[in-house]
């Protein structure tokens, strides 16, 4: 059946008004629209979504330089013939490398255990002993500084969906009193405030899938680094507590790989 092109949009029964609703469900239309509520939730999500590209930028920058850098750092002071010669090398690492902080605390500790010879200090502990807690210090010191971040993703990633449900919730509840109180259920009325309280869900799951897919991949990165912290703290420490390195048959990195 051949429909009468008369019949514009604006004719037919209720196209009109379809149309206008239609054309109201958008985001900018949403933003000219918010109340009090609506705009505490879209700073708060705008707020995560900032911080958790930051802190993902940050994190990836920081990770990788330091895969990218760990095994020049470990191989480069093992196969430096003089001890100084390897000091001098850590000392002119940036301050963001982990592992030559490590291997200069533990230089630190040996040369000042070395120093007190007969004080009360080597009397309180020995040289492996202490030795060993400057490691122990210096790793988890590192470890706490790889875990900047993780904390705002984790809570980014878990939270911001609800805070957009809320914001969908709020913005369904004041639709459906403006159309008690007009009388007016027509698909003008209901579908463009309805289509933009759904927005704020949406907005939610895009501040929040980013958060934890970066919060799940750190975890895995830096779990390897934690595992290379271990291994590179348990061979300085036989190399400073007994003047030799224990080299181990397989590296527990590697077999992981």
């Amino acid at each position: 059946m051949q429909q009468d092109p008369s019949q514009t949009p604006a004719s037919i029964p209720g196209g009109g008004s379809n149309a206008a609703a239609l054309s109201q469900m958008g985001f900018d239309h949403l933003i000219h629209n918010f109340d009090a509520m609506g705009w505490i939730v879209f700073i708060t999500l705008c707020a995560m979504s900032v911080s958790s590209i930051y802190f993902i930028v940050a994190n990836f920058l920081r990770n990788s330089m330091i895969r990218s850098r760990m095994e020049r750092v470990i191989n480069t002071f093992w196969d430096t013939p003089s001890a100084q010669d390897a000091v001098r090398f850590l000392e002119e690492q940036p301050k963001g490398e982990p592992f030559s902080k490590i291997a200069l605390d533990a230089a630190q500790a040996a040369a000042h255990h070395q120093r007190n010879e007969g004080s009360r200090l080597v009397e309180a502990l020995n040289r492996s002993e202490f030795i060993d807690r400057s490691l122990r210090q210096a790793v988890a010191r590192e470890s706490l500084r790889l875990e900047g971040g993780m904390t705002v993703l984790a809570t980014v990633g878990s939270s911001a969906p609800f805070v957009g449900l809320l914001g969908t919730v709020w913005g369904i509840y004041n639709a459906l009193i403006k159309i008690a109180a007009s009388g007016n259920a027509s698909m003008e009325a209901v579908a463009g405030p309805v289509g933009e309280a759904l927005i704020m869900t949406a907005f939610g799951l895009f501040v929040a899938i980013p958060a934890v897919l970066a919060y799940n991949f750190f975890v895995r990165s830096n779990r390897i680094i934690y595992a290379r912290f271990d291994e590179f703290a348990h061979d300085l420490h036989d190399f400073f507590a007994t003047g030799s390195r224990v080299e181990s048959s397989a590296s527990p990195v590697a077999a992981r790989k």
